[in-house]
């Protein structure tokens, strides 16, 4: 089943994020300050906004409680990253993904509006020191609480 999606901030993490949710299927937007980032998304997005997301007027023209899921991929500026998903949640978003760097960013998106927090850079490096400690392992997955799936060569 084909989801909307929202994805505000079109850095390396956004537009992969984009890329593999065009891949699957579903219908993606995305926003972004900077027109170069918008314009190198295009071929992956059904459409695209150049806008500030921290401001209300231009995020309550977005119809974001229209979308399944909102992806807040801002990485360089945590103020920004963090009005927007207070904003998002104000404007009725149904599902708000954040991205973080630290646990205390993770308790103030959460506290702001956001439904879940990942930490890209983290869950990447445990995922390279994982799948490379071992020739065996060829793929690894987290699932929660010290638990987690690993495909191995037999």
């Amino acid at each position: 089943m084909s989801k909307s999606v929202l994805i505000v901030g079109a850095g390396r993490y956004g537009r992969y994020s984009a890329m593999k949710l065009h891949e699957l299927g579903h219908d993606v937007m995305v926003v972004d300050q900077h027109e170069d980032r918008i314009n190198q998304i295009m071929p992956y997005v059904s459409d695209a906004r150049i806008g500030d997301s921290t401001e209300k007027g231009f995020m309550s023209t977005l119809g974001v409680h229209n979308f399944d899921f909102c992806i807040v991929a801002i990485g360089d500026d945590f103020l920004s990253s963090l009005q927007t998903t207070f904003t998002l949640d104000e404007l009725g978003a149904k599902k708000i993904i954040s991205r973080a760097t630290s646990h205390r960013q993770e308790r103030f998106l959460l506290r702001n509006g956001a439904s879940y927090v990942v930490f890209p850079e983290r869950e990447l490096g445990f995922w390279t020191a994982i799948r490379f400690s071992s020739e065996s392992i060829s793929n690894y997955v987290d699932l929660s609480d010290g638990y987690g799936v690993y495909e191995i060569k037999v």
